[in-house]
């Protein structure tokens, strides 16, 4: 959207929180609260956007970097206090600017559209967004005249008795002419029960000027929700997973157990995969079509082809082809890349290596910083030697191998292509095509040994 611009407020101590680090750098659903109101203006098309700092500011302008402007409020005097920090970035300039409270992560995009195009159709100075609650203790109330029109916001502990009876409440969102704002801003006092500059004064400063105040009332009140404690946190949580997982299910995704599936923001999942409980999709994560996830899966920005299952396993910043086999207990670490067709088994761990089309690694191995060529089979218990107490060394091994089981490959080594690798041997050394590596101590029968022992120290005994 042209000439829209936002200031985001975050510069309170969040006292409640009983927290070294800022309120809004507690994280919902895997990222910091203040980051989801941010991507959320974002998406929407925000220019401009002013984060407004103090306590624990400097952790706040660390996280986002460029991504936004700041400014800060040294002294905590109140949210039209707050807003007027940005004058200077902001002053002046022709649009709409958007006022959001940081601690809300919970407010959508959808909402934050319709709030705007309210403001436009209306041709509003002001816009408030608002929402109806059973119980407003503690809410700012919205007081309308008698034909419905918005002439005021009435504070918590400034509300008289009839005031405190009204169940619609200010969401603290709102949607200002810019150039009025700020204006407006200059006529704020501080002569109320808290002594601090109110932000919702500049609705009354705007009505005494008969200018156009709006509202747009949300019947999704639980977006508004401002997380002022540990309490609030985890109700956030939940109540953020639980809108994720039912837009996936909208989707086409089968999720068995919602309560206790746990999926982030920007995870993409395909048509009629499930979701099996205990599992926890993070970060950037990409799934296709017809996988089967979990149970106990825990994935992070990792993408996923269709037909894949993955049970019971770990997997980390890695690519899976189609139709592989992934699990249980498997551990896939960043870096790894696995083809088509290809099976990682019970109790493997794959680490920065590729794994070819057919590959199969069925359980107990070691597999670090590797290449395996197609249609590769690696026996149980088989270790690629990877560091040697300085670096790190590859080892490649080519299609069709055949490596046998409780092998070590010591790196840097090849294995050739059609190759087999006798159990029990530890590869030192380049093995050509076609040919067949044993590297392990002859037997050694010794007869009677153990009677020969057992002879000696009963003899030892006696004496």
């Amino acid at each position: 959207m042209s000439n829209l611009y936002a200031i985001v407020l975050a510069a309170g101590q969040g006292t409640r929180m009983k927290s070294k680090k800022s309120k809004v750098m507690h994280q919902v659903n895997g990222e910091p609260m203040i980051g989801h109101v941010v991507n959320t203006l974002q998406k929407l098309g925000v220019e401009e956007i002013v984060v407004v700092v103090g306590h624990q500011g400097e952790s706040i302008q660390e996280y986002f970097g460029n991504r936004v402007q700041f400014v800060w409020q040294q002294e905590q005097l109140g949210t039209a206090h707050a807003v007027k920090q940005a004058k200077l970035l902001l002053q002046g300039k022709e649009g709409t600017t958007l006022v959001v409270m940081g601690d809300t992560p919970l407010i959508t995009l959808d909402t934050l559209e319709l709030l705007v195009n309210e403001h436009k159709q209306k041709n509003a100075k002001a816009t408030i967004l608002t929402t109806m609650v059973d119980n407003p203790t503690g809410y700012g109330r919205i007081l309308r005249d008698s034909q419905d029109k918005v002439y005021g916001v009435v504070e918590e502990k400034d509300a008289n008795a009839e005031q405190k009876l009204i169940t619609e409440i200010n969401t603290g969102t709102y949607v200002f002419d810019n150039q009025k704002l700020f204006t407006s801003l200059d006529k704020v006092d501080n002569n109320n029960a808290q002594g601090e500059y109110y932000l919702p004064d500049v609705i009354s400063i705007l009505v005494n000027a008969q200018e156009m105040i709006a509202a747009y009332s949300t019947i999704k009140s639980w977006e508004i929700i401002g997380i002022n404690d540990r309490v609030a946190l985890a109700e956030a949580e939940k109540l953020m997973r639980k809108h994720i997982n039912l837009q996936h299910m909208k989707a086409g995704v089968t999720i068995i157990d919602p309560d206790t599936t746990y999926i982030e923001n920007e995870v993409e999942i395909g048509m009629d995969t499930i979701i099996y409980p205990q599992t926890y999709l993070k970060g950037k994560t990409k799934i296709g079509s017809e996988a089967v996830i979990g149970p106990d899966v825990d994935m992070i920005d990792t993408t996923v082809g269709s037909f894949v299952t993955i049970t019971h396993s770990v997997v980390m910043s890695s690519y899976i082809e189609d139709s592989v086999k992934v699990g249980p207990y498997a551990y896939i670490r960043p870096g790894t890349y696995i083809h088509e067709s290809a099976k990682i088994g019970d109790f493997v761990e794959v680490k920065n290596s590729t794994i070819g089309k057919g590959t199969k690694i069925p359980h107990l191995s070691y597999i670090g910083d590797t290449t395996l060529g197609n249609n590769v089979n690696i026996g149980a218990g088989t270790i690629t030697v990877n560091y040697d107490g300085f670096k790190k060394h590859r080892t490649e091994v080519g299609d069709n191998a055949f490596v046998g089981c409780n092998s070590n490959l010591v790196a840097p080594v090849t294995i050739g292509k059609d190759v087999y690798v006798a159990a029990g041997s530890t590869i030192t050394d380049h093995v050509p095509d076609y040919g067949l590596a044993v590297a392990r101590a002859r037997q050694v029968n010794k007869e009677d040994y153990v009677k020969k022992i057992r002879e000696k120290k009963q003899d030892e005994n006696k004496n």
